[in-house]
């Protein structure tokens, strides 16, 4: 008896290193294919499609290349979400410490994710907060700054953030929101798409609240401040 069950045991654990074998060369074959292909969807964007047709909503998304994006919108949301975006890792620590020790003391959650984190999030994994998602996370964020580089974890990030209420990306923004395609988006326009991306369910681009218009005067400033940064006006122009 006790001879089979160590044979049993033994058989689980050459198939649980199989199976976990083979997800591992799965998640960076899907990795690597996305360094050229734009993903089929994401979770968050398959939540959403539910949620929109639930509503009797149109759903809003269209992948467009890294050459038909106005550099003001490349521009903006780095000012907005990342401004160390060109320089890190993928993480910034500084802003990690900062709000580790603002949510010690406050009720009111401060996020410190980087567009490359944010990337790494929508693309692979579910939202929420949870160690363990997080930690995916990290794993997921060390991935594609590997192997995709600045150029395209920018490119995916402004074409699966969700952008308004069932609206995902930036050419989906800048077709519902102003009627161009995001090639021609101008600096007010793209200070305005990146300013209700810390929260598009609530802040809304059409028409703008009081608040979202106070954070594109803001991004605006903070845009001109970043302008003639050699890493960050190569990355926009390239």
């Amino acid at each position: 008896m006790a001879a089979f069950v160590t044979d049993l045991f033994r058989r689980l654990w050459r198939w649980t290193k199989r199976i976990c074998i083979g997800l591992f060369i799965l998640q960076f074959l899907y990795i690597l294919l996305l360094k050229w292909v734009p993903p089929p969807t994401t979770f968050t964007m398959l939540q959403n499609r539910v949620s929109a047709w639930q509503d009797g909503a149109p759903f809003h998304y269209q992948w467009v290349s890294y050459d038909q994006i106005s550099p003001y919108a490349k521009l903006a949301v780095m000012a907005g979400e990342d401004q160390l975006f060109p320089d890190h890792n993928g993480f910034d620590f500084k802003s990690i410490e900062k709000a580790w020790k603002h949510n010690q003391h406050n009720r009111s959650l401060r996020g410190a994710s980087t567009i490359s984190q944010q990337v790494a999030r929508n693309v692979f994994l579910w939202q929420g907060r949870n160690w363990i998602r997080k930690a995916i996370e990290v794993y997921f964020t060390f991935m594609i700054e590997k192997i995709w580089g600045k150029r395209r974890i920018l490119e995916m990030y402004l074409n699966v953030a969700q952008m308004g209420p069932h609206v995902f990306g930036i050419q989906a923004a800048a077709e519902v929101y102003f009627h161009k395609p995001a090639s021609r988006l101008t600096r007010e326009e793209a200070a305005m798409i990146a300013a209700v991306l810390p929260n598009p369910v609530r802040f809304r681009v059409n028409p703008p609240s009081s608040f979202t218009r106070w954070r594109q005067q803001y991004l605006l400033q903070q845009m001109r401040n970043l302008e003639g940064d050699e890493d960050i006006e190569a990355l926009i122009r390239k």
